[in-house]
This record gives C-alpha cells, sequence and structure tokens, in this order.
C-alpha cells in the first residue's frame, strides 16, 4: 500500500519546536518562522538536550550572528513564497528590506558571501517548489500558478521551471500522474 500525503513543512516544524520545548519545560513564544523568545533560564544540561532532539528532525539552533541573518533572509523568503495566497505586490528586496530592517544591498552581500548563491537564485528556487505543490497538491493551472506567484506570464514560469527542474511544468505532471496511476 502507498500513501499520499500532504503536509506543511512550517506548520510541522512549529508543532516538533513546541512539543521539544515543553517537554524540557522551557517557557517559550514562538514569534516569527525561525525565531523563538525563551523567557526562563536554560540549563547547560537543558540546552543541550533540545538541541540533540531537534537535530533528529534537521532542525538546528544557529548560534553564529551572520548564519542567524542567512537563517532569517531564508525564513523571510519561505515565509513570503509559501503563507500568503498570493505573493505580495511590492518589489522582493522591498519586502526582505521591509521584514529584515536592514538595507536590501547589505542583506544580498551577507547572503552571496555567505551561500555562494544569490538571493535571486534561492527566490526562483523556492517559488518553482512552490508551483509543484500548486500545479499537484491544488490542482492549478499553469495560468493560476502564475498570477499566485506573481509572474509576468506563464511562458516566465515554464521557462523558470524548465531551467531549474529540467522538464516544462506539463511534462512534469504527466509523470506524477503516471506515477501515481501506476501505483493504483
Amino acid at each position: 500500500m502507498r500513501l499520499y500525503i500532504k503536509y506543511d513543512g512550517i506548520v510541522a516544524c512549529r508543532v516538533i519546536l513546541q512539543e521539544q520545548l515543553e517537554r524540557l519545560n522551557i517557557k517559550h513564544k514562538l514569534l516569527e518562522l525561525g525565531e523563538i523568545e525563551i523567557s526562563n533560564t536554560v540549563s547547560d544540561a537543558d540546552f543541550a538536550e533540545l538541541q540533540a532532539s531537534l537535530n533528529k528532525y534537521a532542525i538546528y539552533i544557529v548560534n553564529n550572528e551572520k548564519s542567524q541573518l542567512i537563517q532569517r533572509i531564508k525564513d523571510t523568503i519561505v515565509e513570503m513564497i509559501y503563507e500568503n495566497d498570493k505573493l505580495p505586490a511590492i518589489t522582493i528586496s522591498q519586502y526582505l528590506s521591509d521584514k529584515l530592517n536592514l538595507s536590501y544591498g547589505y542583506i544580498t552581500n551577507v547572503f552571496t558571501e555567505n551561500t555562494y548563491s544569490s538571493i535571486e537564485n534561492f527566490i526562483i528556487i523556492q517559488k518553482i517548489e512552490r508551483a509543484k505543490k500548486l500545479i499537484l497538491e491544488d490542482q492549478l493551472t499553469l495560468t493560476e500558478v502564475s498570477y499566485k506567484l506573481n509572474y509576468s506570464s506563464v511562458a516566465y514560469l515554464s521557462s523558470q521551471f524548465k531551467k531549474v527542474t529540467g522538464l516544462t511544468p506539463s511534462a512534469f505532471k504527466r509523470i506524477v500522474d503516471k506515477r501515481r496511476n501506476l501505483a493504483n
């Protein structure tokens, strides 16, 4: 038997964090994506146990300031692409600057220096991942997906999709549908 599941990685991560923090009686408040405010003192032993339990789920505590900023940038981009029904009308540079309260030039420099990739490339990859989910899970047309992700045209979405995945969106959907039919 094969099961197909649909899940929200952001919600799953928040639930795991909540469970692990409560298990160790750590008083906390979950803030924006990737941030937790801890209101009581945590012993070294509890901190190490928290770190180990989160690592099992591929959730890591980030200690270095630049790494924290990189993670905040990535989280902000993921939040922008996944949590809204439609991407905001403002530019991505303005969105990141407003959310992180930093200049876009500084944000891009730190991101590129530390990841050896551009913010634009990370955004494209995230948008294509979201496009895949919208095509498969929500059964949206390419026009609807293009609109939700603020692409100027279906052709531009298809071009980026093919550049990232090696397939056109239509070929991607056909392959997945064929695999699903064979599994049944």
